[in-house]
């Protein structure tokens, strides 16, 4: 007895229609009264159901029982019925004339329940379209990456120990509507970065910042966990972004940078230093404030964003407008996906002791001897504040399937406050990527640049040296699988704080990475 197929999908098709009270109005004796499977109805509908497949029945076609059905049961499976044999027929008149004579005595037989179970069907459909239209379900999607990283750095004196070092990050990103971006970041690590020779023409000035590893800007918390970034960014209408930044925000977090395979925000899946991330322009300035990204066009982009270092302090020469802060604008433009260039100017003011390409130094300590570039190139107005004019130019060229070219240039004026001192800094890059060689998400890089290096400081040029700090970086990423990745690489460092009577620094590193 096939009709038992039909029968419990029509009791199921039934259970959101039954009747919401017991005291629902009956217009007919006869509606009280069951279907059973000697009642003509039953072989009619089972009749229709063979010859139209229009119900289906459990999966093996296997008879599991026997029962009565309620009217309304009856008349979920004769109105599903009805639907498919409406959608085969497809407004044709092909029907047989005895099932046509069938069809239209259950329809009279059960034109009431018919009529109410469409009703509701109708508003239950209303209602889920509202639904949809209108709700989404707020969605925060985890991220996480974790570095194991095994260095050493042969030539520089008093820092050249073996270390194994870690960092891990793990970023919530929330959606409120859909289109919207709520991004949290945690982070914690001991990824201590070097620490370079900081002489220069036989005096010490410090720390120079040329072997920062990426996986060591913002490393070392003592693997404390510590709030690295907090950001919104919403769509304002179809060509308008607007980020709001309320800690150790970037610009390149919301600039672009056109080094596609080399910027990973400081990853673990990127360039090996801080210095090929990306041009250190973006580097001056950063913690809390605000961006905008504008589209005229698909392949036109203006960016600007607004960054204070010490937007949180309410003390005098901090907070949001009175302390160390900078102003980045950018227009790219991007003809096709293979190619790009873009134009930055970047204005900052630095109070004392604080110009440094370290991002705004952020929440960590040992950040104020830079990220990237030579000590004296960071260290500049140690006891005096400056302004800075910064000019960027950056490229990116994909002319093959597994190649890429990247390249940008920089220049920084400082304006020193004490007698209108001012000075030159300039830096640059030529970066090739070779994405999939070797096999898919490997990646091979060569970077080799010019690291922040202060070239002329007007009537005190006699007081240092202004070699060029010369940067060259190979790695291979081999991708053993869908989460982790290994990354050894050399950097050579010639004339380390851009002084050529200093030894040149070797970097080597294996670098592991976990991405989860």
């Amino acid at each position: 007895m096939r009709y038992k197929s039909f029968t419990l999908l029509a009791a199921t098709l039934f259970t959101s229609f039954l009747p919401q009270s017991l005291n629902a109005q009956v217009t007919s004796v006869s509606q009280l009264s069951d279907v059973q499977p000697t009642d003509w109805a039953f072989p009619a509908l089972q009749s229709l159901v063979e010859r139209y497949g229009c119900i289906a029945g459990y999966p093996d076609s296997t008879y599991r029982g026997n029962r009565a059905l309620t009217r309304y049961e009856f008349a979920a499976g004769l109105n599903t019925c009805l639907d498919r044999i409406l959608e085969l027929a497809g407004g044709s008149d092909t029907l047989d004339p005895e099932n046509l004579a069938t069809i239209r005595r259950l329809q009279e037989e059960f034109a009431a329940e018919l009529a109410t179970l469409r009703g509701r069907t109708d508003a239950l459909e209303a209602r889920v379209s509202e639904l949809e239209a209108n709700q989404f379900s707020t969605t925060t999607k985890l991220q996480g990456e974790a570095i194991f990283n095994l260095a050493v750095a042969l030539g520089n004196d008093g820092s050249d120990e073996a270390v194994f070092q870690d960092r891990v990050r793990l970023e919530l990103h929330t959606s409120l509507t859909g289109d919207d971006l709520l991004l949290t970041r945690l982070q914690a690590g001991n990824s201590d970065p070097y620490r370079l020779t900081g002489v220069n023409n036989d005096i010490d000035f410090g720390t120079s910042a040329e072997g920062v590893l990426a996986a060591q800007v913002f490393g070392d918390s003592g693997n404390s966990v510590r709030l690295d970034t907090l950001a919104y960014t919403v769509p304002v209408g179809d060509r308008l972004d607007l980020t709001l930044a309320a800690n150790g925000t970037r610009f390149a977090d919301f600039v672009p940078t056109l080094n596609p395979y080399f910027d990973d925000g400081d990853g673990g899946n990127g360039a090996l230093s801080a210095f090929a991330q990306y041009n250190p322009i973006y580097r001056l300035g950063g913690g809390a404030g605000i961006g905008l990204n504008f589209k005229p066009s698909d392949q036109l982009q203006f960016s600007t964003g607004y960054l204070a270092a010490n937007a949180e302090d309410p003390r005098a020469g901090n907070g949001l407008f009175n302390g160390d802060f900078a102003v980045l604008t950018q227009a790219t433009y991007t003809p096709s996906e293979a190619f790009g260039v873009a134009v930055t100017y970047n204005y900052g003011y630095f109070s004392p002791g604080n110009f440094a390409f370290n991002n705004g130094g952020g929440n960590f300590d040992d950040t104020d001897f830079g990220f990237a570039g030579t000590r004296i190139a960071n260290g500049i107005g140690t006891t005096n504040g400056i302004n800075s004019h910064s000019l960027g130019l950056q490229l990116a060229w994909k002319f093959a399937q597994n190649v890429h070219l990247s390249a940008w240039g920089g220049y920084t004026r400082i304006q020193v406050d004490r007698d209108n001192l001012n000075g030159d800094i300039w830096n640059g890059a030529i970066a090739l990527a070779f994405p999939d060689v070797g096999g898919e998400g490997n990646l091979g890089g060569l970077i080799f640049g010019l690291q922040p290096t202060l070239t002329d400081l007007e009537e005190n040029n006699d007081f240092f040296e202004d070699d060029l700090a010369w940067h060259l970086e190979a790695f291979y990423k081999l991708q053993l699988n869908d989460y982790i990745s290994l990354t050894p690489g050399l950097i050579w460092l010639p004339n380390p704080n851009q002084d050529s009577s200093n030894d040149d620094v070797v970097i080597g590193t294996i670098r592991t990475t976990f991405s989860f």
